[in-house]
């Protein structure tokens, strides 16, 4: 099983390198400081990539599409599959804890667990979602999308409802991670 890491950290590449080589020795693993070095490499024989949040939010035109197989590096609880089948990686966990969230999430993910079920959002839903991640308040909302305030209130309170998100920042993140805007255009 060949794993890249993506991220210019290099401590927490190294440590995370280190520990993903004490739960298999089977496993080949490569890090890379930034996107273009990994990019020059022949980046889809990985089977797993382990990116920074960062990377993830500026290509995620790459990993998007192979987000079964990337786990994103940030702070979160545990290594879990969240809305959207993405996998969170806790880069805050004590080492013996995040040993055993590693070795736990490799022997249930092969093969790849089913993704998490959620509720989908509506069409409205996305269209105010894509609104608040370009920093709009409901009342600009409401006028670009010819509805009522209140309309915007509810379809607000169902997104976080659906996705269990409550900011801003996290709902930005959330529509990057799944293709409904592009880092670049927020």
């Amino acid at each position: 099983m060949e794993i890249a890491i993506i991220n210019p950290d290099t401590l927490s590449a190294i440590g995370l390198k280190n520990l993903l080589s004490e739960i298999s020795e089977e496993f080949i693993i490569r890090t890379f400081a930034d996107y273009g070095t990994f990019a020059d490499d022949t980046p889809d024989m990985y089977t797993w990539y382990f990116v920074s949040s960062q990377t993830y939010v500026l290509y995620n035109s790459f990993f998007l599409p192979r987000k079964e197989k990337t786990v994103i590096l940030m702070h979160g609880i545990g290594l879990n599959t969240t809305s959207g089948g993405n996998h969170i990686l806790n880069i805050f966990l004590p080492e013996k804890m995040m040993k055993a969230e590693l070795s736990k999430f490799f022997s249930d993910s092969i093969p790849l667990p089913p993704p998490h079920e959620e509720a989908e959002l509506s069409a409205r839903e996305i269209e105010v979602l894509v609104l608040i991640t370009k920093g709009y308040i409901n009342k600009e909302i409401a006028d670009k999308l010819n509805i009522s305030l209140t309309t915007v209130i509810t379809h607000r309170k169902n997104i976080t409802e659906k996705l269990g998100i409550k900011s801003v920042s996290g709902l930005t993140m959330y529509a990057v991670m799944n293709g409904y805007v592009e880092a670049d255009r927020i």
